[in-house]
């Protein structure tokens, strides 16, 4: 495993992820859960990635028996705020009430004294910028979080979020969370260069998009059973709109140049998506240890960019590169 430094803060994370947006509390029961987390542990795997909402607020749970008795300094936990967590008008969203409750509850969940990245899981339209970034600020300051980050905010709100934050002498963000893999490019445009400019390190989820990528599904063919794309529990609907067979016919095309630098369908889908240098880590979700051992071995791969452009040539005008699909979601409609 190699590790990289989370934007231009000094706190380093395994380059490998562990992430259980769809796995713990739903898919799985804790003991797999733990034996998962044990393998991420065993293999280097530093970093782990929740958020209050995953599973209704099991998940954070989950993980903290996993990691029960690992100790605490050694890794880097972090999870989220924003989604629904309960049936009130303010059991949402990015107001000071909800931040302030919703991070207490996570720290009684995650069974910790402090959270090392506190992330707001999307932009909030309805909360006024500075009240959000003013109570990210006090919970770094009360030492009850270590660093502050987002999800899924476009280029003109982090310029807004950082003007706000310099103006005020707030603690900067030093990390975005956005969807990012070969298929899913988006962040390319506007969100990547101006994250190089201010120090802000990418912690992309679904870098294998949705599990595309790993080459299990099939053109022509019905998914196998108990994958993500025949579990409505488990992501179908975010695997959907790729399921189409000039998708998987261009991802079976792929496996010859995985094949001929010795790495799975999977390896090379992450190694392609930490060849970016604003990446920090990439996050993996795992049912098996297997999955998590045979997974981390894409880190410290590098990718000439002869094989970039091979990888280009195949997947074609396939890959989604438009600015337009990260339209925040009312928290509270």
């Amino acid at each position: 495993m190699e590790y990289r430094r989370l934007g231009n803060s000094g706190m380093y994370v395994s380059e490998i992820a562990y992430g259980n947006w769809i796995t713990h509390g739903s898919q799985m029961e804790t003991e797999a859960a733990a034996k998962c987390v044990r393998a991420a542990l065993d293999v280097g795997i530093t970093t782990f990635d929740t958020a209050d909402v995953y599973a209704g607020t099991k998940a954070e749970v989950v993980l903290a028996k996993a990691l029960k008795g690992v100790r605490r300094e050694s890794y880097e936990l972090f999870t989220k705020v924003y989604f629904p967590t309960g049936t009130g008008k303010n059991d949402r969203g990015l107001s000071r009430k909800h931040i302030m409750e919703s991070c207490n509850a996570s720290l009684k969940r995650l069974n910790t004294d402090h959270i090392d990245l506190y992330q707001a899981h999307r932009f909030d339209v309805e909360t006024p910028l500075e009240e959000t970034l003013s109570a990210f600020d006090d919970l770094i300051r009360q030492g009850k979080v270590h660093y502050i980050g987002f999800s899924e905010w476009t280029a003109d709100q982090i310029s807004q979020a950082l003007k706000i934050q310099d103006a005020r002498g707030y603690n900067r963000f030093v990390s975005s969370q956005p969807q990012y893999s070969a298929l899913w490019r988006v962040i390319e445009a506007n969100v990547v260069p101006l994250s190089m400019k201010e120090g802000i390190g990418q912690i992309v989820w679904s870098p294998m998009a949705q599990g595309v990528l790993t080459g299990k599904y099939l053109p022509g063919k019905k998914p196998p059973a108990g994958s993500r794309a025949t579990d409505k529990k488990s992501g179908a609907k975010f695997i959907s709109g790729w399921m189409r067979d000039e998708v998987l016919n261009a991802v079976q095309q792929l496996k010859p140049i995985a094949d001929a630098h010795d790495l799975s369908l999977s390896q090379l889908a992450l190694a392609w998506v930490l060849q970016n240098e604003n990446v920090s880590s990439a996050i993996m979700g795992a049912t098996k240890p297997s999955q998590v051992k045979e997974n981390v071995k894409a880190s410290g791969v590098k990718l000439s960019a002869d094989v970039m452009k091979s990888i280009d040539v195949v997947l074609g005008n396939l890959p989604e590169k438009k600015t337009d699909h990260d339209a925040t979601p009312r928290p509270r409609a």
